[in-house]
């Protein structure tokens, strides 16, 4: 049995909206989830260490929980991953740092949102394979030559938001599975695998932004 540390997060209970109680979708911090994910995926230690995400040691992500998936080109967003931009000014600006600061206690630098409908009902595989799939969209920026970038003032990695590879993350598909698209590919390359069939990218609104 999972320990407490090792047991993924679950949203609040009753945050999940029904359509009769709000005509929003409610947004709040989910500190819980950037904890298991730190003890558990970038840890050495945790059950879940993936040192893909190495360069995320240090980067300053936060999470929310947003109590509804939403619909975008037919189909569910159930997670994305963003880099945090004010793209506005005066009074604009304002109100948005002041709700990053009522949030988070300061302005982040990245948040990954996810869906509580869909992570309160789904499987542990299918929850570790959606924060992995987000936390793939943060990579380290390279330079003309193809090597890593880094912060000369902090000598922290220079992060940035990447798409994916063909229809998934490679790492995603090595660690949980490929999707129907991917497996058909690798069906057709002839190295057919047992492996379960997640869909993840195509419920991601940042792979659904790229597409835009």
């Amino acid at each position: 049995m999972a320990s407490n540390e090792e047991r993924r997060p679950y949203p609040p209970i009753n945050f999940v909206n029904s359509p009769d109680v709000k005509p929003y979708i409610s947004l709040i911090p989910a500190n819980e989830v950037y904890e298991w994910m730190v003890s558990q995926i970038l840890m050495e230690s945790g059950s879940l260490h993936n040192s893909d995400h190495f360069h995320l040691h240090a980067a300053d992500i936060c999470f929310m929980w947003a109590s509804n998936a939403f619909d975008k080109k037919g189909r569910s967003v159930l997670g994305q991953a963003e880099e945090v931009m004010m793209r506005a000014g005066g009074w604009q600006k304002a109100r948005m740092e002041q709700q990053m600061y009522e949030w988070f206690g300061h302005i982040p630098k990245f948040i990954i949102t996810l869906a509580a409908d869909y992570c309160s009902q789904c499987s542990d595989l299918e929850f570790c394979a959606l924060v992995e799939h987000e936390l793939y969209h943060i990579s380290q920026a390279t330079d003309e030559f193809g090597a890593p970038k880094f912060n000369k003032e902090t000598g922290m990695p220079t992060l940035k938001l990447r798409g994916h590879d063909v229809e998934e993350f490679v790492g995603v598909v090595r660690r949980y599975g490929a999707s129907k698209e991917v497996q058909e590919m690798v069906d057709a390359a002839n190295k057919p695998a047992e492996i379960a069939h997640l869909n993840i990218a195509r419920a991601c609104g940042t792979c659904l932004m790229k597409l835009a």
